[in-house]
């Protein structure tokens, strides 16, 4: 008993000395983060080394040293650190993390990757960040390896080597003219030709021409550039086209620069076209790929850039299409859609309306790449809310449409499609605007089924689809109109994506229509059309046929009509749980009860 009474105290002390220690460590683990948090990284190792030696198996004192010793580029400490920190939790993410970026320091890059895809297997939700840390290593790996084999070049004497370095030597000379400065830098230009000099450029300390040379930067900044500046831009925009293209390294370069980033949208927005241009081809460098766009909404504020790029609408030559390709780009990123938020009421939209009005004095083949890239965009629900709530948009589209319909070149006929595109992605809001417009809206889309264009038809019945759910009164216009003839004509010409959009404009004009309940069993001898739709792979189509069926049922002899048919088994093999979607079963069995209900037969 004496012995377990020391026992049972011993653990009691035991348990009591590390509350202690682990008070301790943690207020020294506060000091320390504070330290940290000032630049103060010695104070911080000093402060988590204390903590540590009240409680070695604190995890966090080892990976906060670890950070501490990476911004010392103490490499080695750092990878001691993380090691123990996995040996206290063997999971530890932040562990592995530090370790990758301690390896990738010390040029160990199978041992940085080894690290970051530890990370993966830890937590397959990270892999947007294992991607972030995995290119950061190739990039690094790749940035060595160039700079080893242009040193090898200029060791042996290699002219073009040799050239970059005296060349930038040259340009490093102050006080010369403006003239002299763009000559020079186009010299530098035609002299990139490869990975080799681009590297030469990088290592020479070409960036830091507009840094280190006040005439350069001056004449690059100015705000009304004469035509000596106009040339000396252009020639940098050049002679970054030239080391950037297919070099990441250089493009993060360039887009760090202050300069660079605060001149960019105002190059875009230049009255030179030329600079445009050039302008428009570098950025382009950057869009074009993942890494490039990351650098772009990193570096760059892009807030005014969908105003900036939607302008080039207005441009006859290649620069529109250009612009469209840049921004079709940037729509792949979530930051850049989210930055489209802030101006688009206020900017963005107004500037897009009246492209939309200007429809013949643009670019069409722009204008309709514009809209589709708008179209996308509305893939974001803040953006096309504000969007579908924009009076001025909606009245913009059907002036378009007005003025497309009487225009027959292939062009005018791609922005028509487009904005019909455009309007079915819109059409998934609703609101009061949508329904002042649906009597107007679908009135022109009736008109468009006349089209020869297939795609067009099929866009228009799209929207026929979404915006008569909006407005008693526009069904009432269309059913007048034929839109339920027209409907199953289409429906007999099957097309999957016609058909889903075709079957839904009957199931809502035949819900509380009885005129279009009774032209749909006029028009659908026996239900053929709607009998062959029940039977499709597509149970969306599926539902709606079942819905409009029913609907239908209650018009004296339609029931009747079906007496010779299979529609029983059908509607049961649907409504018994075939069906995957709940709505389809109970479309299915409300239409077999409606059935049974009017043909007492069955």
């Amino acid at each position: 008993d004496a012995f377990l009474a020391m026992l049972e105290k011993d653990v009691k002390e035991r348990a009591e000395r590390r509350k202690r220690n682990e008070e301790l460590a943690n207020a020294l683990k506060e000091k320390g983060n504070d330290a940290f948090r000032k630049g103060d990284y010695v104070r911080a190792i000093q402060r988590y080394t204390e903590g540590l030696e009240k409680l070695k198996d604190k995890q966090e004192l080892y990976t906060n040293r670890a950070q501490a010793y990476l911004k010392m580029q103490e490499y080695e400490k750092a990878v001691g650190d993380c090691e123990w920190a996995l040996k206290c939790n063997g999971k530890c993410i932040k562990a592995y993390f530090l370790m990758g970026k301690a390896y990738l320091a010390l040029k160990h890059y199978s041992k940085s990757r080894q690290c970051y895809k530890t990370i993966l297997e830890i937590d397959p939700q990270k892999e947007v960040l294992f991607k972030d840390c995995m290119n950061e290593v190739d990039m690094e790996e790749k940035r060595m390896k160039d700079e080893e084999s242009a040193m090898e070049e200029i060791q042996l004497g290699k002219l073009a080597a040799l050239s970059i370095k005296e060349l930038l030597q040259r340009l490093d000379r102050s006080d010369q003219n403006i003239l002299y400065y763009a000559g020079g830098i186009r010299l530098l230009t035609g002299a990139v030709r490869d990975r080799t000099e681009q590297t030469l450029f990088r290592t020479n300390n070409g960036f830091s021409i507009l840094k280190d040379n006040e005439i350069v930067r001056r004449g690059f900044c100015a705000e009304r550039k004469n035509t000596s500046e106009v040339d000396l831009c252009i020639s940098l925009l050049l002679l970054w086209q030239a080391v950037c293209t297919g070099n990441e390294e250089n493009q993060r370069l360039l887009l760090t620069h202050p300069d660079v980033t605060a001149q960019l949208p105002k190059l875009l927005s230049s009255e030179v076209s030329e600079i445009q241009k050039e302008t428009l081809a570098l950025v382009s460098l950057y869009s074009e790929n993942e890494n490039g766009r990351r650098l772009l909404v990193r570096h760059q504020d892009l807030t005014r850039w969908l105003q900036i790029l939607m302008t080039f609408v207005n441009s006859a030559d290649a620069r529109a299409s250009s612009a469209m390709n840049i921004l079709s780009d940037l729509t792949q990123e979530e930051r850049f859609k989210s930055q489209c938020r802030v101006l688009l009421s206020t900017d963005v939209l107004p500037l897009f309306a009246q492209l939309l009005t200007s429809v013949k004095l643009v670019n069409q083949a722009a204008l309709a790449h514009c809209v589709g890239i708008m179209g996308n965009l509305c893939a974001d629900v803040v953006i096309r809310a504000q969007m579908a709530e924009c009076r001025e948009c909606w009245q913009a589209c059907l002036k378009l449409m007005d003025e497309c319909s009487d225009a027959s070149a292939p062009s005018y006929q791609e922005c028509l499609f487009a904005v019909l595109g455009l309007m079915i992605n819109l059409l998934l809001e609703s609101n009061v605007i949508i329904q002042d417009f649906a009597v107007d809206l679908s009135g022109r889309c009736m008109s468009l089924l006349r089209d020869k264009d297939g795609r067009i038809v099929t866009r228009a019945i799209g929207v026929l689809s979404r915006i008569l759910p909006a407005s008693s009164s526009a069904v009432e216009e269309v059913v007048k109109g034929g839109v339920v003839k027209k409907m199953i004509k289409f429906l007999r010409a099957g097309g999957e994506t016609t058909s889903n959009y075709a079957i839904k404009t009957l199931s809502i004009c035949t819900r509380s229509n009885r005129q279009a309940q009774e032209d749909l069993v006029k028009s659908d001898k026996s239900f053929r059309v709607l009998l062959k739709l029940l039977e499709s792979d597509n149970e969306m189509i599926v539902g709606n046929a079942a819905f409009c069926l029913g609907q239908c049922l209650g018009v004296p002899g339609a029931a009747t009509s079906l007496l010779d048919s299979n529609v029983v088994m059908i509607l049961l093999k649907h409504a018994g749980g075939d069906a995957t979607r709940t709505s389809v079963q109970e479309n299915a069995a409300v239409a077999l009860g409606k059935l049974c209900v009017a043909e007492p037969r069955y």
